[in-house]
């Protein structure tokens, strides 16, 4: 016999139909989010119109669409400082856009912005990146005519070269987000905003990108005696903590305090945590990126990205377009797109193939 508990429902309620649950998630957001936030039911929508889903919202969708693509599952052998580490704990594209999209949500969701957006950019922002990480785009940025930039990769890559040609029609704001992200040696914070993202979300992930990336980078040069930790400046530990985990915990916890502090509609620091973000950035320029143990290894990937762009140029083996390009499209742009979509292992393998001898074999 069923118990009065099992028998007696706890709250009685109408049944919602498909379409009413993606409704009350847009309600939910428009009760809960602050005014600065991006809706998903006020964007400016995608570039090909489409049905709604029944269930999520535009940018759960987008976020969806791209874990599944399959640009985002190579990320997971492309290069993040270290070039094609062996070592089973060094940060990938892939790891590094995890922590990007992890240190962002949290922002995100303490400023009560669009967890959903966030979440989507930061996913989708590094897919256009090349093998052997900015080595690689230095070289295409070198070699292709109309110049490479991996920010404009990524739009290209969600826009045009996923799905064979068909791409994963994601919202503007998405697309903003991801070609808005980068920013170089560039200000953390400028005071001019036309070069950033439209939304507070795709300024979000560019700052988590930084925050992101100068702490996993120093945690990887220590982990690979690139750098010893009594290098680190005692300002910067004194500052940011001694571990990964209380630097990201400082850096965050800095950033949504003065934020909040200065109202909520423009991302601030604190004049002392800016200078430290700063210092500690050349700081990883001076002595893990530019070090001569990790810059020989990029001459190296260099020229292996060379050599394939100028055999694929004159050959037809090896290799196909990755997508059924316009007529007229030229060989250069093909030869483009499929070199930026390698993985390291895929160029190091196709390298071996074209370029060394092959044993001969007894029979």
């Amino acid at each position: 016999m069923f118990s009065a508990i099992a028998q007696t429902p706890t709250r009685m309620h109408r049944p919602l139909t498909m379409s009413l649950i993606r409704q009350q998630i847009e309600e939910r957001e428009a009760a809960s989010l602050a005014p600065w936030a991006a809706l998903s039911r006020d964007s400016k929508g995608r570039l090909r119109p489409e049905e709604e889903c029944t269930i999520r919202v535009a940018f759960q969708r987008d976020r969806d669409r791209l874990i599944h693509c399959k640009a985002f599952r190579r990320l997971k052998h492309k290069t993040q400082v270290f070039l094609a580490p062996a070592g089973d704990h060094y940060r990938t594209r892939l790891t590094h856009v995890l922590e990007v999209s992890q240190i962002a949500r949290t922002i995100s969701v303490a400023l009560r912005l669009n967890g959903h957006l966030t979440e989507a950019i930061a996913l989708g922002h590094d897919l256009g990146h090349t093998p052997f990480g900015h080595a690689g785009e230095s070289v295409l940025a070198e070699l292709y005519p109309e110049g490479f930039q991996h920010y404009q990769q990524s739009l290209r890559v969600v826009d045009i070269l996923e799905k064979k040609g068909a791409g994963l029609n994601l919202t503007w704001e998405v697309r903003d987000g991801i070609i808005h992200h980068s920013k170089g040696r560039k200000e953390i914070l400028p005071a001019d905003l036309h070069d950033l993202a439209a939304t507070l979300e795709g300024r979000v992930v560019r700052v988590a990108d930084i925050i992101a990336y100068v702490n996993h980078d120093l945690d990887d040069a220590v982990r690979a005696g690139v750098l010893a930790t009594e290098q680190i400046p005692r300002d910067l530990c004194r500052l940011f903590g001694a571990t990964s985990s209380e630097r990201i915990g400082t850096m965050v916890r800095d950033l949504v305090e003065q934020t909040l502090a200065g109202g909520g509609e423009r991302l601030l620091l604190s004049p002392e945590i800016m200078a430290g973000i700063v210092e500690l950035r050349a700081f990883l320029f001076a002595n893990v990126y530019e070090n001569y143990k990790v810059h020989d290894d990029f001459l190296k990937a260099m020229k292996v990205m060379r050599e394939l762009y100028a055999y694929f140029m004159e050959h037809d083996q090896y290799w196909e377009p990755p997508i059924d390009y316009p007529a007229g499209t030229p060989r250069e742009r093909m030869v483009c797109d499929f070199i930026a979509g390698m993985t390291d292992r895929y160029a190091l393998d196709l390298y071996t193939n074209i370029f060394l001898p092959k044993p001969w074999s007894v029979l």
